[in-house]
């Protein structure tokens, strides 16, 4: 099996609606990112959390194929987001039904953008893009200031996230 490139991948709320709001919703992302992380299912290079969508650059990890990566972590994180949700906010929980065949809610939008970064220039660029989105957003002044986001970790060498890897290394 061939090494995987790392890869930019955005994924969406459903809707563009702001589900992630919430720092408990974004938790659940950052838990189940360290997971993947620890089972060595991928290695993340960077990540940030917005309120209705994130982005990370994560590289799959062999022998792990990345389409099953990518849905278990979407369909175990739409999970939990929807157990918590049903208990706290019955509007947003109403926002999210479909009432489709195969699912009463939707999370995520279906077709995440992916885009394999085969070299160092774009994934750089990439890099920059993700730790500029809350500043963008005008959510920070600068990105390092974002919690949810690897930016503190590439502007400060500060890792609060136990599940980061420099790209460099």
């Amino acid at each position: 099996m061939p090494e995987y490139y790392p890869e930019f991948i955005t994924i969406t709320c459903y809707k563009w609606k702001y589900i992630l709001n919430n720092d408990v919703y974004k938790e659940i992302i950052t838990d189940s990112l360290a997971y993947l992380v620890k089972e060595k299912r991928i290695k993340l290079y960077a990540f940030v959390i917005m309120s209705n969508h994130f982005h990370l650059i994560w590289q799959i990890q062999k022998p792990n194929k990345r389409e099953d990566v990518q849905r278990d972590f979407l369909k175990y994180t739409a999970h939990q987001l929807l157990k918590r949700i049903k208990k706290e906010n019955n509007a947003l929980l109403l926002e999210l039904l479909v009432n489709l065949k195969d699912r009463k809610y939707q999370v995520w939008q279906r077709n995440s953008l992916s885009i394999e970064l085969r070299n160092k220039k774009v994934f750089e660029q990439k890099l920059e893009y993700i730790h500029n989105n809350p500043v963008k957003a005008e959510l920070c002044v600068l990105p390092e200031e974002y919690k949810y986001s690897s930016g503190k970790f590439y502007e400060l060498s500060i890792n609060d996230w136990n599940f980061l890897t420099h790209y460099d290394e």
